[in-house]
């Protein structure tokens, strides 16, 4: 089966071979990252051939929700260096930047048994930990092979993905067998991995460790250099303020026309869009342009001033999540079309009230606690999102009753860190036998 699987992935890069090609030329994507997703990483990446834990996270959301461990990583394994891969550009610049506690950043090698050997040869993980849904084959079985202790943290298994595991479970059994610990976000998903092939003594339900990755503004001393963003939007109280977050293709168009109607009554309403990929940051710009705005771009702005635009596009990597505290009302996008939605939860920590669209299978569980309990507004269309956007920005006390739920939602769910980070000695026991912490009940 794993020579299969083997043969499909080397088929996979073949048949799109054309495409990674153009993405490579066009927007220079793999170019930089080829060697080391083949397995080579800088001599000078672990000179010493220290012992890690090896921590994989996709992109964006998972690198950063992936920060809510690294302290207490840090604090529990201090003989351990800390390894953080991830598969994307843009997750690879996040976690460079935004991540502290992390010894190296690399890019995660292709799923191919030579290749992964390599990697782990040069990493030498004692633990490799996956967040989310990231379940490579081949990797897993090279971990088992080297005694390498294996952990998915904050699982995960959607609605869209499940039926496609359960295709194929026969061959996930026998992959699933090499984890050690599942921490899954809810008890639908405890029971999907379970269904699947996953040990049931070994799945645990942890809790979503997104609410605990969130920085609670006060809680802490402020980071100047991560609110460096807000300089270039000194807005007046008075300005409202759409920002149209992570949108995707066939988005922006809908945002723009709700817009449009809202400086219909509101002239000098602010739209901020922040499209979800880099490589779309001129397109959103030459739509909004032949809509008839003033459109910059947000590396265009003058610091420490009002953007004189109608449209600006956030054309930065990592300043989205800061740049919420602007705003008056927050669409969250790759939800009024089918990709499966985006975080909603950086807006709800600063309290804003949050829109989304009717697809947001990829964060399922916590869409509907939002809704349950009055924190947010699910829209099926864009001529419901115009009128919904309007009648929010017109109506403080409602914005102020979504804002206050939604981070009090935040608040509440907090918690899944302490038990992530048992789960993790469980399986690691540190060398200082009185960071050990009691088992917990299992499901």
């Amino acid at each position: 089966m794993y020579v299969i699987y083997s043969v499909l992935i080397v088929a996979f890069f073949v048949v799109m071979s054309p495409s990674l090609i153009y993405q490579a030329v066009r927007h220079r994507k793999y170019i930089g990252s080829l060697t080391q997703r083949l397995g080579y990483l800088p001599i000078s990446f672990n000179l010493e051939s220290d012992e890690s834990i090896w921590i994989h996270a996709v992109s964006v959301g998972e690198v950063l929700t992936a920060r809510a461990l690294l302290p207490e990583l840090r604090e529990r394994y201090p003989k351990l260096r800390l390894f953080l891969s991830t598969t994307t550009m843009t997750g690879q610049q996040i976690a460079r930047s935004n991540l502290r506690y992390v010894d190296e950043v690399f890019y995660f090698p292709f799923d191919l048994g030579f290749i992964v050997s390599r990697t782990i040869k040069l990493v030498k993980p004692r633990l490799f930990i996956m967040m989310e849904t990231e379940i490579w084959p081949n990797l897993l079985r090279a971990c088992a092979r080297a005694g390498v202790k294996t952990m998915l943290v904050n699982g995960r298994i959607s609605t869209r993905s499940y039926p496609r595991y359960r295709i194929a479970r026969p061959f996930f059994r026998h992959v699933l067998r090499h984890i050690d610990r599942f921490c899954m976000q809810s008890d639908e998903s405890a029971r999907r991995v379970i269904d699947i092939g996953a040990d049931r003594d070994r799945v645990l339900v942890t809790g979503s460790l997104k609410f605990d990755s969130l920085e609670i503004p006060g809680a802490a001393a402020p980071d100047r250099g991560r609110n460096r963003v807000l300089r270039y939007f000194r807005v007046s109280p008075d300005r409202p303020v759409v920002i149209a977050a992570s949108t995707v293709r066939n988005e922006e168009e809908p945002v723009l026309e709700a817009f449009q109607r809202i400086r219909a009554t509101m002239t000098n309403a602010l739209l901020i869009i922040a499209p979800r990929k880099p490589e779309r940051f001129d397109d959103v710009e030459k739509l909004a342009r032949r809509a008839g705005w003033n459109v910059a771009r947000r590396s265009e702005l003058r610091v420490d001033a009002d953007p004189r635009h109608d449209v600006v596009i956030l054309d930065t990597i990592g300043e989205l999540a800061q740049l919420y505290q602007v705003a008056t009302v927050v669409f969250v996008g790759g939800s009024l079309v089918d990709t499966g939605g985006h975080n909603i939860l950086e807006p709800a920590v600063f309290g804003k009230p949050i829109v989304f669209g009717p697809y947001m299978q990829n964060f399922a569980e916590i869409s509907r606690t939002f809704l349950d309990n009055g924190a947010a507004i699910q829209v099926h269309s864009g001529r419901e999102l115009e009128s919904t956007l309007l009648a929010l920005l017109g109506d403080p006390v409602r914005r102020a009753g979504l804002g206050a739920a939604a981070r009090a939602l935040v608040e509440a769910n907090r918690g899944a860190r302490i038990k992530t980070m048992m789960a993790i000695t469980q399986v690691l026991p540190p060398d200082d036998p009185v960071n050990i912490v009691r088992p917990f009940r299992r499901v």
